[in-house]
């Protein structure tokens, strides 16, 4: 069994049992939805999504000691321009909790990054806050795929669509993605490597579509390469949480306009 079908098995156990243990009630949001799509439209630089995690199936325990308002704080002075909260709690250790948290103190948009299989599951990250989702093409069929872009669009919510090769870009053309994430990392494997999006961003129509880069990505040269392919955004994790010096750490990758 690869990575990702163990995630998913647990994430169809987690739906049962949160379909038995959470009512949806959309009144219970009490702060406003922020448009990343807005913030790329912007500004022609390319924009930081800083993540915070505290693990991952591949890499193992990267940060547990983090707090996630103190990072999420740090990384809005630093300059990023979303922040990414790994909700997953078996592989990421990751709650709901941070995901409210770090909306309660940041003014950046917050992308609630999971696995989604089922509508439920966007109920609650509306209702903890978050501005944007993440729906993965190797989870779900088509069809499923679309009816829950579908109703995180009907919420107000913004959708990254994250795909891994052409025939998931192909999807994701055809639902109509503004958002395209190419993850670098290959969720089978857990393999990396950046010319998948160098790859995928010839196909890309970059005045309808803001590309997004995910994974492995660690320097400065690594985002100027991937920039020079039309990437709009990269989502920078384990390096951030890594970091013993995280404003150095920024300096050290954040391209400036003329980059």
């Amino acid at each position: 069994m690869t990575i990702l079908a163990k995630i998913l098995a647990e994430k169809h156990r987690e739906v049962t049992h949160l379909k038995k243990t959470f009512i949806p009630d959309h009144t219970k949001r009490s702060t406003p939805i922020r448009s990343f799509i807005k913030r790329c439209q912007g500004d022609q630089s390319i924009q930081l999504i800083a993540e915070f995690k505290r693990a991952s199936p591949s890499k193992g325990v990267i940060n547990a000691s983090l707090e996630p308002e103190k990072q999420a704080r740090n990384y809005q002075e630093l300059g990023a321009s979303m922040i990414s909260v790994l909700t997953d709690q078996t592989f990421f250790r990751g709650t709901y909790h941070d995901l409210a948290t770090v909306k309660k103190t940041v003014e950046l948009p917050v992308l609630n990054k999971d696995f989604i299989i089922d509508q439920i599951q966007i109920d609650r990250a509306y209702q903890h806050g978050a501005d944007v989702i993440l729906l993965i093409a190797a989870s779900l069929p088509e069809a499923d795929l679309t009816t829950l872009f579908q109703y995180a669009k009907q919420l107000g919510l913004e959708v990254l669509f994250e795909v891994h090769d052409e025939e998931e870009l192909a999807v994701a053309k055809k639902i109509g993605a503004q958002l395209i994430g190419v993850n670098n990392r290959n969720l089978k494997t857990f393999d990396v490597d950046l010319a998948t999006t160098e790859k995928l961003a010839q196909s890309i129509d970059h005045d309808k579509a803001i590309l997004v880069s995910e994974s492995g990505i660690k320097t400065r040269d690594d985002i100027l390469r991937l920039k020079r392919s039309g990437t709009k955004a990269v989502l920078v994790g384990e390096t951030l949480m890594r970091s013993t010096d995280l404003p150095q750490t920024f300096r050290d990758i954040l391209v400036d306009e003329k980059g």
